[in-house]
C-alpha cells in the first residue's frame, strides 16, 4: 500500500507534484527496494554478531555493525536516486509536468529547514543519512525531467488541485492535541502548556517535543500513576539516570501537586518536573548543554509553570486548523495574507513554505494561495 498524508497534500501545490511522489514510491516497489533493504539489514546484523562472537570483542562487533550501517546508508541513498529516476519517467509518460519532482524535493528541503531552524546542519558530516542531499537530488531530477522537454511541458493541474484540498484538515486532530504557535492544547486530556519564544513544537505519537536556541530541548508526555503513589518515590524510581537526590523539590503548579529535580548525563544537564492530575502524571524533561549560558531551571520552570487544566469553554472552542484557498487582491502581500492565518507561528515563513515562495517572490493579484 502507498499512504498519502495530509501533510504531503498541504505541501504540494499541484496534482503533478502528488503524482511525482506516488510515482517515486511506486518506483521503490517496482525495484523491490524494501525487500533488498531487509536482506541487507539482516546481513549487517549477522556480520556484527559473528565478528563479536568469534573475536570475543564487543568493540569489534560494534565496528562491524557501524560499517554495515554505513553501507546500508549508501545503499539507501542509491535506492532513492533510482526511485527518483523511474518516478520522473513515469510522471512524464503519464502526461504530467516532469519537473514536479524537482519542485516537491525543493519544498521538502524548505520544510526541513523550517522545522530544524535551531539545529546546526553540516551535510558533510551526515555519513549515515539514508537520503541523498536535497541539492544533489534536485539537480539529478532536473536532468531526468529535461528528457521530456523544457519547463512548462506537461500537465500541472494546479487550480483543480487547490480546489480539492480546500477545507482539508491541517496539522493535528483533537485526538492528538493541537499546536498553536508556542502553545500546546489537548482538549481530550484537558491540559495546555506553552514553550518559550524561539521554540518550535513537534507533536509526535510518543511525546510532545520542543527545540529551541542553543540545542535546548523539551520533552512532554504522560503516564498512569495510582493516586496512592508518591511523586517523590516515582521520580526516584530509576526512569531518570544521573538524578541528583538533593535537588528534589516538592511544589505546586497552580493547585496541582508537582515534584521537580535535576539530573546530568554526558554533555547535558536536565530538569525533570512531574505533575499529578488525578490518576495521571505528566512529565516535563528539559535538556540543556552544560556549556550553555542559559539556565535549565529557569527554562523548565517557565514551561512547567505554564501547565494548567483547560476550562470546559476552552475545550469547546478548540477546533482543528483547515487549509483555505484564497484569491489575492490588488495590494495583497505575503504579510497581509499570512496575517490571516490562525494558530501558526512564524506566519510569513509558513505562507512561503506552503506556497513554494522564494524570499523575493511577490504575491500576484488574481492568483490562488494556501
Amino acid at each position: 500500500y502507498l499512504y498519502v498524508t495530509r501533510g504531503l497534500l498541504a505541501l504540494a501545490n499541484d496534482s503533478a507534484e502528488v503524482a511525482a511522489v506516488l510515482a517515486h514510491e511506486m518506483g521503490h516497489v517496482t525495484l523491490n527496494h524494501g525487500i533488498e533493504r531487509q536482506r541487507r539489514e539482516a546481513a549487517a546484523e549477522l556480520a556484527g554478531r559473528v565478528v563479536s562472537e568469534v573475536l570475543e570483542s564487543d568493540s569489534a562487533g560494534r565496528a562491524a555493525l557501524a560499517r554495515g550501517r554505513l553501507n546500508l546508508a549508501s545503499f539507501s541513498r542509491n535506492q532513492e536516486l533510482e526511485a527518483d529516476a523511474i518516478g520522473i519517467k513515469q510522471t512524464g509518460r503519464a502526461g504530467y509536468d516532469a519537473y514536479a519532482a524537482e519542485r516537491f524535493l525543493k519544498a521538502m528541503d524548505s520544510y526541513s529547514h523550517f522545522r530544524n531552524a535551531f539545529q546546526a546542519e553540516n551535510p558533510n558530516l551526515d555519513f549515515l543519512a539514508t537520503h541523498p542531499a536535497a541539492p544533489q537530488r534536485m539537480e539529478l531530477a532536473d536532468r531526468h525531467a529535461r528528457e521530456f522537454g523544457p519547463p512548462g511541458t506537461g500537465s500541472i493541474d494546479r487550480d483543480r488541485y487547490l480546489a480539492g484540498i480546500e477545507g482539508m484538515l491541517f496539522g493535528d486532530s483533537a485526538v492528538e492535541g493541537y499546536v498553536r504557535g508556542r502553545q500546546f492544547y489537548h482538549p481530550g486530556l484537558g491540559i495546555t502548556f506553552a514553550v518559550p519564544n524561539g521554540f518550535v513544537i513537534d507533536n509526535t505519537a510518543e511525546a510532545v517535543l520542543a527545540t529551541g536556541p542553543g540545542d535546548t530541548a523539551i520533552r512532554f508526555d504522560g503516564v498512569a500513576l495510582p493516586r496512592s503513589s508518591s511523586l517523590t518515590d516515582y521520580i526516584t524510581s530509576g526512569w531518570i539516570g544521573g538524578l541528583d537526590p538533593s535537588s528534589i523539590k516538592q511544589e505546586r503548579i497552580g493547585n496541582l501537586e508537582a515534584v521537580s529535580a535535576r539530573a546530568s548525563g554526558g554533555e547535558y544537564v536536565f530538569d525533570v518536573t512531574v505533575i499529578r492530575v488525578e490518576g495521571q502524571v505528566y512529565r516535563f524533561l528539559t535538556a540543556l548543554p552544560t556549556a550553555s549560558d542559559a539556565s535549565v531551571g529557569q527554562i523548565a520552570a517557565g514551561v512547567a509553570g505554564s501547565f494548567r487544566l483547560l476550562t470546559e469553554a476552552e475545550k469547546t472552542q478548540l477546533k482543528p486548523l483547515r487549509i483555505r484557498i484564497v484569491t489575492a487582491r490588488a495590494g495583497d502581500t505575503v504579510d497581509s495574507l499570512s496575517n490571516r492565518m490562525d494558530g501558526i507561528d512564524r506566519k510569513p515563513d509558513m505562507f512561503r513554505l506552503l506556497n513554494d515562495f522564494e524570499p523575493t517572490d511577490a504575491v500576484k493579484a488574481g492568483a490562488k494561495y494556501k
